[in-house]
């Protein structure tokens, strides 16, 4: 065999004789490289070709074993090199802490060649296990990764199809659904660094209440045509029946977060945290974005703090997209009449820090809505 495919052993000692007698026994097996020095082993121990095992003599002047093993286990390049100690120190207790320091095993001297070769052998052959599962262990992260992202997509497009079917009933369109959340990501993105709102605002939240947002009025399946669908202002009989949507959301919500928790309870393997993360932001967006911060919203009349953050964050873009873009019972109503609506509902009918941002960033807003315009209906 070649030296290309041999493995390779790196001899450490300082004394020259134990080089050549060891690097002799070795050579015919193995590709050997030598270092006279504890400080010369760690320059070649990461050099071409590496060393797939270190012999490793513990009394040396300068730099001694223990202290050339403890570099070579710090240092990420070397760390997972086997090495076994060579020395002439032969009591119990230096064995012992020679394992204790890491050395995968201990050879006193003089070498008995044939206990040598069978130490190598052995640790090479573990060594090399340890690699293949270790790749294997890599290949198969890669395909849970794979597979993760993949049933992501799968879900985010099964949550897009739902939200955009309820918006359909409604005569709208995706794009509103773009819209609200692109708005809240807006929102987020600088509520975030004030303290009352930071621990809300952690990037995992941040990230459920985006991906919840297009279910905000997944309810709306549940109203008749008729109202949902009728060109002018509502009765307020019909109004009545409308403001249903928010608990017919959040009921088809709970129940899907029930589903979730039976399936983990009875042995199904689910990401539960992740599921139910989201889903319970999108109950919290469906049932409660109609509130108003001085209590006079519905379902439940909630006010200031007690209407969960999410859903303050989709009644300011909802509103405002309800405002300027067009709808089948309203005509669209100019950027400057609609943040002057925006800033009268400070307090009132919002939260005053999201009114707040959304003035520093009306700017943000009005570029979203121009970007993800309806298209004119023929």
């Amino acid at each position: 065999m070649n030296d290309a495919g041999r493995p390779t052993i790196l001899v450490v000692d300082d004394n020259r004789d134990n080089l050549t007698v060891i690097g002799g026994l070795l050579k015919e097996h193995y590709q050997v490289r030598a270092a006279n020095s504890g400080e010369r082993a760690l320059k070649v121990a990461v050099s071409d070709p590496r060393p797939d095992l270190i012999l490793l003599d513990i009394m040396m002047p300068g730099m001694d074993g223990y202290e050339t093993l403890r570099h070579l286990r710090g240092d990420p390049a070397t760390r997972d090199i086997p090495v076994i100690f060579v020395t002439a120190m032969d009591a119990d207790e230096d064995e012992e802490g020679g394992l204790r320091q890491g050395a995968v095993d201990y050879v006193t001297k003089p070498i008995r060649p044939a206990i040598l070769l069978a130490r190598i052998r052995t640790h090479l052959a573990l060594k090399a296990a340890h690699d293949r599962l270790a790749d294997q262990n890599l290949a198969l992260e890669g395909q849970v990764r794979l597979r993760t992202r993949e049933l992501e997509l799968i879900k985010d497009v099964s949550v897009e199809a739902l939200a955009s079917l309820a918006e359909k009933r409604d005569n709208e369109t995706g794009n509103h659904l773009i819209r609200t959340r692109s708005y809240i990501e807006v929102l987020m993105r600088e509520l975030c660094r004030q303290p009352r709102f930071a621990d809300q605002l952690d990037p995992h939240s941040q990230e459920m209440i985006a991906k919840a947002a297009p279910l905000h009025d997944i309810g709306k399946v549940g109203i008749p045509d008729h109202i949902l669908l009728k060109p002018g202002r509502l009765t307020p009989e019909e109004f009545e029946i409308m403001k249903q949507h928010a608990k017919i959301g959040a009921d088809a919500l709970t129940e899907a977060i029930e589903r979730v928790l039976v399936a983990r309870y009875a042995g199904v393997e689910t990401d539960s945290r992740y599921a139910l993360d989201f889903l319970e932001k999108a109950r919290e967006i469906a049932h409660s974005h109609h509130e108003r911060w001085d209590g006079s919203g519905y379902p439940q009349g909630l006010a200031g703090d007690a209407i969960p953050l999410s859903a303050r964050l989709m009644a300011l873009a909802d509103v405002f997209d309800a405002l300027i873009c067009k709808r089948h019972y309203k005509a669209a109503i100019p950027l400057d009449e609609t943040i002057g609506l925006i800033r009268e509902g400070r307090g009132r009918h919002f939260d005053p820090d999201i009114v707040d941002i959304f003035l520093e960033r009306v700017d943000e807003f009005a570029g979203i809505a121009a970007r993800h315009a309806d298209a004119p209906h023929a």
